[in-house]
């Protein structure tokens, strides 16, 4: 009896004793929003309407409207169909405006019955035909134009390469309701997140050729984010106030071939010292480093949407602050943003994984709570449902969190979202600190 007593004992104590820190999931909840039978979603773009309803668009070219989206049962009902690759949707005076593959076009109810029966193309841009020319957008602009971007296609020979086959690939550029374009600015590869942040833009690129690793970008009027291949054209050179040539000339292109004259994809070269990308901007003043890396494989790997936590707290303590999408990794990071010297810059954390596919839009309920609408056809990601329409809950615990990281002469001031134990606090063996910089390679 003695042994037994004392063997219940020793596996209590064993399970306190492993009893696990508290995760993601303890404090925001993911729910599944039950979708009919039939309806495949790939969501590219979600916006809140005035009525609470959220309407959808998908990359198979449908926009659907979900009434009473919070309850057990919404009520699916299409809106639009027969667009191309909509990967973008926004709410403007009645209408809904979403970015196609080759157009930025405006949806309208004109009659009332709950179905889109006007399609007017605002603008429609040029495009080559390339698969990987994907348009992302709109936001409003303060001035009432719209924001969208316009990723790159790749090389037909030299497929790690990315290319600019028409003059707003490579770019992002303002439509105006008349339809008068207007670029704005340029070196973007793959633009898939774009944001406002009060009344500035900001945007997410993905790792790849000229970029070492997604980030997040404060875009301004004529800047230079990284990704050469857009300065080809003319427009795009007199925007940013440099050429092609003159960014080679800062920059090795490394174009590679064998004896035979065959072009090879360049090697890394690991011993080298690398052209980092702040370096640049000391020969080429309009480049724009980012004002937050995201390091790769580490908070994601294909980042997309940003979007403000504006819910006055109904969403946990960081109102204010930046929530960032990831395509490949299924998840969402958090990025605190302070402005120093009239630029940006600031410190990211993971914040949410485990959504069941690839996170590529997301937007507030009025009740506090995040709808993300998750897409990998043809892409891949961690979660692995081709589709998924999901919501966040916070339940009102407070996780214990860095709140914010601010760079100060000395070094960092870190804020906690509860107090911190000062004994522990004042250990510097409490810390392990390292850094690392990206090279700018020009492969993939």
């Amino acid at each position: 009896m003695k042994n037994t007593l004392f063997l219940i004992l020793f596996l209590l104590c064993l399970q306190v004793s492993a009893q696990e820190s508290p995760k993601e999931e303890d404090f925001y909840k993911i729910v599944t929003l039950p979708v009919p039978e039939g309806i495949l979603l790939e969501v590219g773009g979600v916006e809140m309407l005035p009525n609470g309803s959220v309407a959808l668009a998908t990359r198979r070219g449908d926009v659907w409207i979900i009434d009473n989206p919070t309850s057990v049962k919404p009520y699916f009902r299409k809106f639009a169909s027969g667009l191309h690759e909509v990967l973008g949707l926004m709410y403007k005076d009645g209408s809904l405006y979403c970015a196609q593959r080759g157009e930025l076009t405006k949806l309208t109810d004109a009659n009332g019955d709950g179905r889109a029966d006007k399609y007017e193309t605002i603008h429609a841009w040029e495009v080559s035909g390339h698969y990987h020319e994907y348009s992302f957008g709109p936001k409003l602009a303060p001035d009432g134009r719209f924001f969208v971007s316009g990723n790159i296609a790749f090389g037909d020979v030299e497929w790690w390469r990315g290319e600019s086959r028409a003059k707003t690939r490579g770019t992002i550029f303002k439509v105006s309701e008349d339809g008068q374009l207007e670029l704005y600015a340029a070196g973007v590869r793959s633009p898939a997140g774009l944001g406002m942040v009060g009344n500035e833009l900001f945007y997410t690129d993905n790792q790849g050729d000229w970029f070492g690793s997604g980030g997040v970008w404060h875009i301004k009027k004529g800047k230079f984010y990284g990704n050469p291949a857009s300065l080809k054209w003319k427009e795009v050179a007199d925007l940013v106030g440099f050429t092609e040539e003159e960014f080679y000339k800062e920059r090795d292109v490394r174009r590679v071939r064998d004896a035979g004259g065959n072009i090879l994809k360049p090697e890394n070269v690991v011993d080298e010292v690398p052209q980092t990308f702040y370096e640049l901007k000391t020969k080429l003043p309009n480049v724009q480093p980012p004002a937050v890396w995201l390091p790769h494989g580490i908070l994601g790997i294909s980042n997309s949407e940003i979007l403000v936590d504006n819910t006055k707290g109904d969403f946990g303590p960081f109102s204010g602050q930046l929530f960032v999408g990831d395509q490949g990794q299924s998840k969402i990071m958090r990025v605190y943003l302070e402005k120093i010297n009239g630029e940006y810059q600031g410190a990211a954390w993971d914040f949410r994984s485990g959504f069941q596919s690839g996170v590529l839009r997301m937007v507030f309920a009025p009740d506090g709570s995040m709808f993300v609408g998750e897409t990998n056809r043809g892409w891949g990601s961690a979660g692995d449902a081709n589709q998924g329409f999901q919501r966040l809950l916070w339940n009102g615990k407070l996780p214990f969190e860095m709140l914010t990281c601010k760079a100060m002469p000395d070094g960092f001031e870190i804020e906690f979202t509860m107090p911190v134990d000062r004994k522990s606090a004042e250990n510097l063996n409490s810390y392990a600190v390292r850094s690392f910089l990206y090279k700018p390679p020009p492969v993939y």
